[in-house]
């Protein structure tokens, strides 16, 4: 039987009707454990089927069935680590009649993940496969009245390790063998990530019936000639039977419409429609994102979805620097200020439009222009690219592949070209979607972290990134670019991971060395680099509960994936800040070095502009509560490093950097339609005066999407004593602020030593108000210590003596606004906080 992709009706802008779809979706599901290790105190439990939810998956069903904990929680990743190792039976009873449809397919749009599916005690089919959807028809096995659906599930765990021995072992990290298997990799854990190693009908499942002709796809890809959108609509059919009248096939777009008609046994038709005007889509800064409803009919069939007209090229021409990484949309380079994108929720059914609304809009509201979505991950519901389709995000979409060496013989080969197919062509509708990369960190892998002599010449994916997969693309969506790696240096013989070619991912930092050295890296691209700090902490303390609570309590440690995690955390305070003594303050610290590391390394790729045309930074996002990369915790909370992204990733970026004579410049990236041109105001700050010790003007004159820079004078880089003293800089919105010491060396008294506090109520929370008595460096409000549902709208900022800020605080109805006189560490923190408290 074939499986083809549905386009059934969703929440999204991708329609498609036809004939009668029985949705077997819902709470008419019962799971249970068939075989494994149920301990023994749980047997009981499943003495008869309990209720399941589809879509869904195990542990979703257990925790509603309250048979389970919650996985986050404490350390119950172990001890429901017996699942994953469990086959489960999910059944469900349904009625149908045959009406005056001819098809009777059932359509499974995504099973997780080794499936065999039986109806009517018939067997359907076997699948292999979560990232793809499956289409059978099952007219023969249907029954007029009631039906039984039953759909099986292996062990992930022992199916993978089955077929590692098939296709033989290959290099891979974490402990799982997922690489032999085609399902989620981070479902087995990662870094950052809890081993849950689920199973479940995790995407929606049904009857649908039918008659004539089917739309079985649509591929509508877009160019702009002239100033003008085209739109070539490539329209996929499958008939019900050999015979059938002949038909039309119909496009529609803004106002323009083509169409032909089509004989039974045809099934690929090409339209081409050109509108008379439309309006191009931009990423967010670059213009506006116009989208346009394209609808396709065919007999009855007809499908629709929401398209915007743009181009999207990469230049990767070599030059004298090497070979650059430049996007460019309608003919426009674009600089890249982006976040790598992990599945938001580890439990990913529990994702909700709403909540990949959220997730989005934090990476929108932080200056970003673009998401990677990451290999380890999946390709993500329609509702992910709707939304960044309408706040101009650019994705750049990962195939699924990481971190690991895969086979390319079958029976993998064949689910790696039916996933890649089905991807490609289900998300070519979306505008924001600007790259498809082949892999993530498996061929810089192949070069440096000796697979090589491991695989022995055995196959390890490459005939998948440089053969099948660009293929694949240049096939069915040639609007888009395609990269086979991140990294990738685009040159045969160069190193993957080579600073002056392509795409460069940066973690001797975060491994090994201290934040300053970010510095001495000059990436053409930097498409990963990061540095780790816990969540908020009503995120952390929900979930660890180790008395007393310390950094390297068991539970602590449950939540801290990355090796050595926390021992880096600490030694990555180096210079920079003091070792803290307390709980309090090394949540604090981290978290502020957290998001001074990456504010320095994105400060510093934005001054090499234009060799430098973009940085991705690891990671916007986290799936479940624990200290990580994320800008955002699990709990949606932004940490400080978000604060410290918008910062960064705003517009137009005013930075001091040291020139190679030992003087200071202030560099200024225009990233901008607008050219910036006028006087810097620069002043010699003392710790406690409100009077500048010394200010002069300098002309800076920066292009629209380019870069300037001018020598900071002499007489304000000279101090007499840098223990206090500082520079500000400002030109319109922009700032800038330079230290002539590290904070353990600096006069910074405890906040509320250095700051009067009064607080305003406002409509929906109240306002901070905060003026500076002296110095105040990286002023940060911990909303969540005042409510968990609190949140707050600005953070790490810094005022000299006398200025004043105004913090917005929103909060859930009825909740008390505090007295200004609760607002003290660590609920009101900065930097002085962590110097004060070491001394």
């Amino acid at each position: 039987m074939t499986a083809l992709h549905p386009d059934l009706p969703t929440t999204d802008g991708r329609e498609a009707r036809l004939g009668h779809r029985l949705d077997l979706t819902g709470s008419t599901w019962t799971v249970t454990p068939t075989a494994g290790p149920v301990p023994e105190s749980l047997a009981h439990r499943f003495a008869a089927p309990i209720g399941a939810t589809v879509p869904g998956e195990v542990h979703t069903d257990l925790l509603a069935a309250g048979i389970i904990d919650d996985p986050f929680d404490g350390d119950n990743e172990a001890l429901l680590a017996w699942i994953g190792y469990c086959e489960w039976q999910y059944r469900t009873t349904f009625t149908w009649t045959a009406g005056d449809a001819v098809r009777h397919d059932l359509v499974a749009d995504g099973l997780d993940t080794a499936a065999t599916i039986t109806l009517n005690g018939h067997e359907v089919a076997r699948t292999a496969n979560q990232h793809r959807s499956y289409r059978f028809d099952v007219r023969p096995f249907l029954v007029e009245g009631t039906n039984e659906l039953v759909v099986d599930l292996r062990s992930p765990i022992e199916y993978a390790r089955e077929q590692e021995v098939v296709l033989g072992a290959r290099p891979k990290v974490m402990h799982h063998p997922f690489n032999a298997i085609r399902k989620r990799a981070s479902d087995f854990g990662w870094d950052w990530g809890i081993d849950l190693s689920t199973s479940g009908i995790w995407r929606p499942i049904g009857i649908e019936s039918w008659s004539g002709v089917r739309i079985a796809s649509v591929r509508p890809l877009v160019d702009v000639v002239a100033g003008r959108g085209v739109l070539t609509a490539h329209v996929d059919l499958e008939w019900a039977s050999e015979t059938h009248p002949p038909t039309e096939v119909t496009v529609e777009v803004a106002g323009g419409r083509a169409s032909r008609p089509v004989t039974v046994g045809e099934t690929a038709v090409t339209l081409v429609v050109e509108p008379d005007h439309v309006d191009l889509w931009w990423p967010r800064g670059h213009g506006e994102q116009p989208l346009y409803r394209v609808s396709v009919r065919a007999g009855d069939a007809d499908w629709s979805a929401r398209i915007g007209f743009r181009t999207v090229t990469l230049d990767t021409t070599p030059d004298a620097d090497g070979s650059p990484f430049s996007i460019a949309v309608n003919d426009r380079p674009v600089y890249v200020r982006g976040a790598n994108w992990i599945p938001d929720d580890a439990l990913v059914t529990r994702m909700t439009p709403e909540r990949y609304r959220a997730s989005v809009t934090d990476a929108a509201d932080a200056g970003m222009n673009l998401l990677r979505v990451w290999g380890g991950g999946m390709f993500e519901s329609d509702d992910f690219y709707d939304v960044c389709d309408e706040l101009g995000i650019l994705v750049w979409q990962d195939f699924l592949f990481a971190c690991a060496a895969y086979s390319e013989e079958e029976p993998l080969r064949s689910e790696v070209e039916a996933e890649a197919r089905e991807a490609v062509t289900r998300l070519s509708a979306h505008p924001s979607l600007a790259l498809w990369n082949g892999c993530n960190e498996n061929i810089w892998a192949y070069v440096e972290w000796g697979w090589a002599k491991d695989l022995v010449g055995r196959t390890w994916g490459e005939g998948y990134y440089r053969e099948l997969l660009p293929a694949i693309v240049a096939e069915l969506d040639p609007t888009r670019p395609y990269s086979p790696g991140s990294p990738f240096s685009f040159l045969d013989y160069a190193h993957p991971n080579d600073e002056r070619n392509g795409t460069m991912h940066i973690w001797d930092v975060w491994n090994q060395r201290d934040y300053a050295d970010y510095a001495t890296h000059h990436p053409r691209f930097a498409s990963e680099f990061g540095f780790q700090g816990p969540p908020a902490w009503t995120t952390l303390v929900d979930v660890v509960h180790d008395e007393p609570l310390d950094p390297y309590g068991h539970q602590m440690l449950v939540h801290q994936k990355a090796d050595d995690g926390n021992g880096k955390l600490e030694r990555g305070l180096g210079a920079h800040l003091p070792v803290p003594t307390t709980i309090e303050g090394w949540h604090w610290a981290t978290q502020l070095n957290q998001a001074r590391a990456i504010r320095f390394a994105v400060e510093h790729f934005r001054s090499e502009f234009p060799r430098n045309t973009g940085a991705i930074v690891w990671q916007l996002n986290d799936d479940w509560p624990v200290v990580s990369w994320a800008a955002v915790d699990h709990a949606g909370i932004r940490k400080p490093l978000w604060y410290a992204l918008r910062d960064a990733y705003q517009d137009r970026l005013l930075v001091f950097r040291p020139r190679e004579d030992g003087g200071l410049e202030l560099v200024l990236h225009n990233d901008s339609d607008t050219a910036l041109a006028g006087s810097v105001v620069v002043e010699r700050r003392s710790a406690d005066a409100v009077e500048p010790l010394a200010t002069a003007t300098v002309d800076l004159a920066a292009p629209a999407r380019g870069l300037a820079r001018v020598g900071v004078p002499d007489e304000l880089a000279t101090v007499t004593d840098a223990a206090s003293e500082f520079l500000v800089a400002r030109i319109g919105d922009a700032r800038a602020h330079h230290w002539f010491a590290e904070d353990t060396d600096l006069t910074l008294a405890a906040t509320r030593e250095a700051v009067d506090v009064l607080v305003e109520p406002v409509d929906g929370g109240f306002d901070v108000v905060v003026t500076a008595r002296s110095v105040v460096k990286d002023l940060f409000l911990q909303a969540d210590r005042i409510h968990r549902g609190a949140r707050v709208g600005d953070g790490l900022v810094t005022l000299a003596p006398g200025e004043r800020a105004r913090i917005r605080v929103t909060v859930p109805a009825g909740t008390p606004v505090p007295d200004a006189s609760t607002l003290a560490f660590p609920v009101l923190c900065s930097a002085g906080d962590v110097v004060a408290r070491a001394q």
